[in-house]
């Protein structure tokens, strides 16, 4: 039989589009993820008849935040749940996705609203059980225990969230497959997002995370919806971190930090103290500085350590922080400001298992590398802000206030920052050190 005219094929897992089909996709490479599509209109068929549409921005009116009554989780989301928005929270299996969400439930329900949580992958008890267990039941809160999704969703009535637990255990009739396959997860997101603009009312799906590390069905999925939070956190740590990787109502820069206990998550309220150990004594290759996680300010400490190698090549390790950049400064420090790091193996830790990534950290890591290879501790009490270039100079950083009013709530003396920068004095808590380039600091603090 002749192939019919525009017949197209459609990946699942990527989008990729092919006019045969194949068992396997020819962009991505994943196994019976082609599945036929609806003909591509002809060129301009749609827009015809289609006039732009003008937009008073006098008259735009930021959408209504509903409230999820956990602060951490409302500061992420950008100030709470959005009418209308779909936001997809991934995780690791026994991380707390469903734990995080029944608190909100129940904390949204206690101020009079009425949630409906679906679950397609635990009973009734289970999930009454665990409501029980976190403190979340009440009579707002609405279980919806199956994994047909159409039955489930026509229980939407004046609900204030409904929660669907989880996508990939949830099927659709008219898609393809067994739940959990692509073509189910699309289908089933579709629902949820269609019902969640029809009603004006927000939605989360919870989504399982592969061992890749990325959420489970096709990568189309995180496309669909207007949020992607991933919740984190080690096996051997009570500690949980929510960030947004994609919101279209909000900033993706946000760090919501949790701790996980026998009644539930609770948010850290102190986030330093997790990233510090508050040690009396000042130790050679220690510096402090204060990184921002979105507008959250956490104390991070940088260690470094300088063994003799007996190697031709030294060795550069890196935890915390990206190897390329110790390569980098320890190469800064050797041409611009004669500390020799060439016969020395060095190791760099951010304690607490913190990431740094933002460049105003630049300073303190060289602080580090400099007082460990000459074995000379740094003054106690003092930390260190700015970005440094390759010329050796120190540039100035965001929102330096921020910062040092963190470092002085802390305890902190003393600062070393940028010769540019404009904060006077007198508008500083701690005792201002200027410097021009890293050799002038490195002299100011390293006797």
């Amino acid at each position: 039989m002749a192939k019919s005219a525009g017949e197209r094929y459609e990946c699942s897992a990527c989008g990729a589009v092919s006019s045969l089909w194949a068992g396997k996709c020819p962009a991505c490479g994943e196994w019976g993820t082609l599945e036929k599509a609806a003909p591509a209109p002809a060129p301009g068929a749609a827009l015809r008849s289609s006039r732009p549409a003008k937009v008073d921005a006098a008259s735009v009116v930021p959408p209504e935040r509903t409230k999820t009554g956990i602060e951490e989780l409302d500061r992420v989301l950008g100030g709470g749940w959005v009418p209308g928005g779909v936001f997809l929270i991934g995780g690791k299996p026994g991380i707390g996705k469903s734990t995080l969400l029944l608190q909100a439930c129940g904390a949204m329900c206690a101020s009079g609203r009425r949630v409906l949580y679906i679950s397609g992958e635990e009973s009734q008890s289970q999930v009454a059980m665990r409501a029980r267990r976190l403190g979340a039941v009440d009579e707002g809160l609405e279980l919806f225990c199956d994994s047909d999704l159409i039955p489930a969703l026509s229980c939407l009535e004046d609900h204030a969230l409904f929660v669907v637990d989880s996508v990939q255990a949830m099927r659709t009739e008219g898609a393809e497959g067994w739940a959990g396959s692509p073509g189910q997860v699309r289908a089933s997101a579709q629902v949820c997002i269609a019902a969640a603009k029809e009603r004006n009312i927000p939605a989360v799906l919870v989504g399982h995370i592969t061992k890749e590390g990325r959420i489970a069905g096709p990568m189309l999925l995180e496309h669909m919806v207007d949020g992607v939070l991933t919740f984190s956190g080690d096996d051997y740590s009570p500690y949980r971190m929510l960030r947004a990787a994609k919101n279209r109502f909000g900033s993706t820069d946000e760090l919501g930090v949790f701790e996980m206990g026998e009644k539930g998550l609770f948010p850290v309220k102190d986030i330093s103290g997790l990233y510090w150990n508050r040690a009396e004594e000042s130790v050679p290759g220690v510096a402090m500085t204060v990184v921002l996680e979105g507008t959250q300010p956490l104390v991070a400490e940088i260690q470094s350590l300088a063994a003799a190698t007996a190697f031709p090549y030294p060795k550069r390790t890196g935890r915390g922080i990206d190897l390329n950049k110790i390569q980098l400064f320890t190469a800064v420090l050797e041409r611009r400001c004669g500390v020799g790091c060439g016969l020395f193996d060095i190791y760099v830790n951010v304690a607490g298992g913190l990431a740094v990534r933002e460049p105003g950290a630049d300073l303190a890591l060289c602080a580090a590398l400099a007082s460990a290879v000459r074995d000379t501790a740094l003054p106690e009490k003092c930390a260190f802000f700015g970005e440094v270039g390759l010329a050796g100079e120190i540039r100035p950083v965001v929102r330096l206030a921020r910062r040092l009013n963190e470092a002085a709530r802390l305890g902190f003396t003393s600062a070393v920052v940028s010769s540019r920068e404009t904060i006077a004095e007198k508008e500083s808590p701690l005792r201002i050190i200027r410097a021009a380039t890293l050799k002038d600091a490195l002299k100011a603090v390293i006797k």
